[in-house]
């Protein structure tokens, strides 16, 4: 008996893995986060599975006592969460009784609502030049922190932020932003990204407080940070510079070749 932590993807049905649909059709017992995975997610396997139960009213100690009674029929069960498990998906308490349990598990990776959100919003995180550092972190609320990871410290770095769990405090993050990254700082906060209702705003650390109370956003959004989000004058990278060599590409144009190319893509006027 297994139990597969299974990542649904952000909301939208179509964003769930191969590999992801495959054991939630394998496995007859199916525990998901009804608040934050869709019922649509388990559209192939509702007159198949033997059980298929939403744990959002559930605590801990009734999910365990559901995988434990699974275990001793011998059953494999599918606990489906929302995004990626591995990100913010408490499966580390889980993860930590199975092994007192000697109850088996695999971690089924799903997408992330931050990569849903740069997709939905048209952009690179990465850009040559800008930024090449993404960090993923939530606001300071009763989860502990440590010093070194509350936002000021980590936005000292100037990375790309995504800001889980933070929608409420929006004009604490704010306060604490506009030092590291100015007030023109672009912002994108994505609510419910991917979901049939999904709706978003796009500002600055300036404006975005009046943005998303306008909103009226609450929950279930993702806050998007850095100057990635509005940069259009940043480097090509070198993975497809005609002028850098690399493994799959050990030969590069001399300088006399790229001209002669150029020349003929863009011949001259009086031609």
């Amino acid at each position: 008996m297994t139990v597969y932590f299974i990542g649904a993807g952000p909301g939208d049905p179509e964003l769930i893995t191969v590999k992801a649909l495959k054991y939630i059709k394998q496995c007859p017992i199916i525990l998901y986060a009804g608040s934050l995975v869709p019922r649509e997610i388990f559209a192939e396997v509702e007159g198949s599975a033997e059980k298929i139960i939403d744990t959002a009213s559930l605590d801990l100690e009734q999910i365990m006592a559901h995988i434990n009674d699974a275990h001793k029929a011998g059953k494999d069960v599918a606990r489906v969460h929302s995004g990626d498990p591995s990100l913010y998906g408490a499966i580390g308490e889980q993860i930590r009784r199975l092994d007192a349990l000697s109850i088996d598990f695999e971690i089924v990776a799903g997408v992330t609502a931050t990569s849903a959100s740069a997709a939905w919003l048209g952009k690179e995180l990465t850009l040559s030049g800008v930024s090449q550092t993404i960090i993923m972190t939530r606001y300071e609320g009763k989860t502990p922190f440590p010093e070194r990871e509350r936002l000021p410290a980590l936005a000292a770095s100037g990375a790309t932020l995504a800001i889980h769990l933070g929608v409420t405090r929006i004009h604490k993050i704010v306060e604490e932003l506009i030092p590291h990254y100015g007030e023109d700082c672009p912002v994108a906060v994505c609510y419910r990204t991917s979901w049939p209702d999904q709706d978003k705003v796009i500002g600055t650390l300036s404006d975005i407080v009046a943005k998303v109370r306008a909103k009226k956003f609450t929950r279930t959004s993702l806050i998007l940070v850095g100057h990635v989000l509005g940069a259009d004058n940043f480097r090509d990278s070198y993975l497809y510079d005609e002028a850098q060599a690399h493994v799959y590409r050990p030969k590069v144009k001399s300088e006399k070749s790229r001209s002669v190319d150029t020349a003929i893509a863009h011949p001259p006027l009086h031609q």
